[in-house]
């Protein structure tokens, strides 16, 4: 894998982590125990990742985290919870697949991983809180699904393929942008509606 490829993976795996950590966690851990990506020499410390109880850790984190962000209200709690967990398991996703050769390239995973999963938490939080505010409980049901699903996907396809890990980190981040854009403009048009004339 080239140094392209290695940096997609881990910016894809770091921007999918701020919307599901627990289940990134378990995907990587189940490609390095079954040698699906290769550890770097100078990571194996993160090898830990592939240990079969922190892979079950992670299955049962992970089922947590979709039966929570199913419940209204529930998802929102959760999500204040892993304000924290989120950019920091992001970050170290990304320092346990960037092979770093130097301290600096080391540090910049850990500062570009975190920076990646605050962002894509922030907008998911975000917009989960706006969609929690919707009368209707069908709409909490089709966003999450909808993130499960993008974010299976997005996790099989940079896994299974380099180049396309790439492109997946591109797409998420376009995504996480313009969600974060079209956040900003509701709230805009909340407050314009809510201000007395």
């Amino acid at each position: 894998m080239g140094a392209v490829e290695i940096i997609g993976l881990a910016a894809s795996v770091s921007l999918l982590s701020g919307w599901r950590v627990y289940l990134c966690v378990f995907a990587v851990g189940m490609a390095m125990h079954f040698g699906w990506i290769a550890m770097p020499e100078n990571l194996r410390a993160l090898g830990v990742l592939a240990n079969p109880w922190i892979i079950g850790i992670a299955a049962a984190g992970a089922l947590a985290e979709f039966l929570a962000d199913k419940v209204m209200w529930i998802d929102s709690a959760w999500d204040a919870v892993h304000t924290l967990v989120r950019p920091v398991g992001g970050a170290l996703l990304a320092l346990a697949l960037v092979d770093a050769q130097d301290p600096a390239w080391q540090v910049a995973a850990l500062l570009l991983g975190g920076g990646a999963s605050l962002l894509s938490h922030s907008a998911k939080a975000g917009t989960r809180a706006v969609v929690n505010a919707s009368p209707e409980p069908v709409s909490n049901l089709v966003v999450s699904s909808g993130e499960d699903v993008l974010t299976t996907g997005a996790l099989f396809a940079a896994l299974a393929n380099p180049v396309a890990a790439v492109l997946v980190a591109i797409v998420l981040l376009a995504l996480v942008v313009a969600g974060m854009l079209m956040l900003r403009r509701l709230l805009a048009a909340m407050r314009r509606r809510t201000q007395p004339k």
